[in-house]
């Protein structure tokens, strides 16, 4: 029988996406671990038993600190809580992903993620208000484990976010975070879009998932836990069966993990 390795499905107060996150890594051969950040910063379990965890979204803390600054913060300004994670992230075996919120948290965790000094902040959306869509986007070359062999795929995800603007702070930066760009928001031709709605929140040259330059750690804002099975999307193809395309990201992971 096929190992099945322990991925930490990591939730804070306010978080309500960790069900079908779990779902999505148990359906592609981890054996999902639902881990409360109370977990970690009382010292009941440590990510070193982990391979992967993934921060998952939802509205930590209601949203009231900023979406997913308050969860960093709980991280950075805990001795304990730091450790863990920076013992994670130096480790040469793991990976990691944040969504929505979670990629909000870790985007503010950059200066103890390797390669992530590139990242954005994600801030409001231009369009001040929630935005809760399906949206096409477009699968970039990268190095992210994540997106192996999915370079050019054009598919349909859900957004659901009311600060997701991949705010860079100026043009250096924006361009040094090219080569880890991952995912962004296209028109009905394919092309990188700022237009509303077909980029929900304004984020320059369409960004929406970026990765560190060993492609282990990545961050994205669209929801793929919400459509990797075929009767969560809207439409799909009539092969489909049980698996949406968006599967094949969470397989990507156990076939990392190897």
């Amino acid at each position: 029988m096929l190992s099945r390795p322990k991925m930490a499905i990591l939730r804070e107060q306010g978080v309500n996406g960790q069900v079908e996150m779990a779902a999505a890594f148990d359906r592609a051969g981890f054996a999902a671990v639902d881990v409360h950040m109370s977990d970690i910063i009382s010292g009941r379990v440590k990510l070193a038993d982990f391979k992967g965890f993934v921060a998952c979204g939802g509205f930590s803390y209601g949203d009231v600190l900023g979406a997913g600054e308050g969860w960093a913060k709980s991280i950075l300004f805990n001795p304990r809580a730091r450790d863990e994670f920076e013992g994670f992230f130096n480790r040469s075996d793991t990976f990691a992903l944040g969504v929505c919120n979670g990629c909000q948290m870790m985007s503010n965790l950059h200066e103890i993620i390797p390669g992530g000094e590139n990242w954005a902040h994600f801030a409001r959306n231009q369009s001040e208000q929630f935005e809760a869509r399906f949206v096409m986007v477009e699968v970039q070359q990268s190095p992210s484990i994540l997106f192996d062999g999915m370079a050019g795929s054009r598919m349909p995800i859900v957004v659901a976010h009311g600060e997701g603007y991949a705010d860079f702070g100026g043009t250096k930066r924006l361009h040094d975070a090219q080569p880890l760009v991952t995912l962004r928001y296209v028109d009905h031709y394919g092309k990188p879009t700022t237009t509303y709605p077909l980029n929900p929140n304004g984020s320059p040259q369409g960004i929406t998932g970026l990765t560190t330059p060993d492609g282990r750690f990545s961050i994205m804002m669209p929801h793929p836990e919400r459509v990797f099975r075929a009767v969560q999307n809207s439409w799909h193809p009539g092969e489909w069966q049980e698996n949406g395309a968006w599967l094949r990201m969470f397989q990507n992971a156990r076939k990392w993990v190897g």
